[in-house]
């Protein structure tokens, strides 16, 4: 049985009917029993009210769960406390979030079954697609773009403001001969992008899964940027990282505003994109790989399912991973492409 905590948000929902459409049996959990019934429908699996921060709650939950899916938030709350939960029950565990903080969190706990992190469209498939381009063809460079025009949930809001610090990313960073090379990148406004509407803004920030990336690879430079449809959030993340008297929670609610005017003024769209440029005098051309979705937030839903059917079936080894590693790049971009979520995925064609 898979059981799927946070069944009721948006990506639990999505992560759930991918799961019955793969024809696992299935437990849905969230804090409204009458929300997760719902989500379960007739038939589809078992629906419980859980408190995911109360253990006898939560240990319930699991118990006899082959793996537990974790779609509940906020992600800075949750840690490792439900991947705990999971393999106290002999369970393996899902997160469509978490990261790095979250796997330290976890610690030398031991793992008998695959516990995968990061299991979302960012990060997750934003480190998973950039893979393609590393297949044999020399690469000098790597730029991603990710990124568009979604709203924000204030649970959401706090995430993106505690993503803080070296464990989270660099700001303005690049990576180049196999280090961060700080503050050597500037944003980029009012640019054109395959895949993104209108003119849009690209800030640089180096994430902690693009450091992991490009240094497992051996990439000489990469290059990451977030994308936004205006100047909306950025200026809404930076008033609240220069406020030195409050905490960033106090700004959350002007980050879900700013979210939602580029919303109103630019509708949902969401992409990823990414550029593989050959090293000078190759005679190689650049190549790259493009993901267009209406939804972010169900994406991440697709997402962790896939994820939680590979861990069921015992595709991913026994150990704390991440998604973007665990995942093999070219039979999950070929099940994303057939997904009504996915409007465009253009993928390379494999090197020879």
């Amino acid at each position: 049985m898979i059981g799927v905590l946070g069944g009721s948000g948006a990506v639990g929902r999505t992560a759930v009917e991918r799961l019955a459409g793969f024809g696992l049996p299935l437990r849905v959990g969230g804090r409204d029993r009458a929300r997760a019934e719902a989500v379960a429908g007739p038939g589809g699996g078992d629906a419980v009210a859980v408190d995911l921060f109360d253990d006898d709650s939560l240990a319930a939950f699991c118990d006899g769960c082959a793996v537990v899916v974790n779609c509940a938030g906020p992600s800075y709350r949750v840690l490792d406390r439900v991947a705990r939960a999971a393999l106290a029950a002999d369970a393996g565990y899902v997160d469509a979030a978490g990261d790095l903080v979250a796997v330290e969190a976890l610690g030398d706990t031991p793992a008998r079954h695959a516990v995968v992190f990061s299991a979302g469209l960012m990060p997750g498939l934003s480190g998973l697609l950039p893979r393609l381009l590393l297949d044999g063809t020399p690469v000098a460079r790597l730029d991603v773009y990710v990124g568009g025009s979604v709203e924000i949930s204030p649970a959401s809001a706090v995430d993106a403001l505690l993503t803080r610090g070296p464990k989270f990313g660099h700001a303005l960073a690049m990576w180049r001969d196999g280090g961060v090379a700080a503050h050597s990148l500037a944003p980029l406004r009012g640019v054109s992008l395959p895949g993104f509407r209108g003119r849009v803004h690209a800030v640089p920030f180096l994430s902690a899964e693009m450091v992991m990336l490009a240094s497992g690879a051996g990439v000489g430079e990469l290059r990451n940027y977030t994308v936004y449809a205006t100047e909306n959030l950025p200026e809404a993340f930076a008033t609240a990282w220069a406020d030195q008297e409050r905490p960033p929670e106090a700004h959350a609610d002007a980050i879900v505003w700013a979210a939602a005017r580029d919303v109103a003024a630019h509708g949902h769209h969401y992409a990823v994109l990414a550029y593989a440029r050959p090293p000078a005098g190759s005679g190689l051309l650049p190549r790259r790989v493009l993901l267009r979705t209406p939804d972010s937030y169900r994406l991440s839903g697709v997402t962790a399912a896939i994820t939680a059917r590979e861990v069921a079936a015992g595709t991913v080894p026994p150990g704390v991973h991440y998604a973007s590693e665990a995942l093999d790049p070219r039979r999950t971009a070929a099940e994303l492409a057939a997904d009504a979520l996915v409007s465009e995925l253009a993928v390379p064609e494999p090197a020879r």
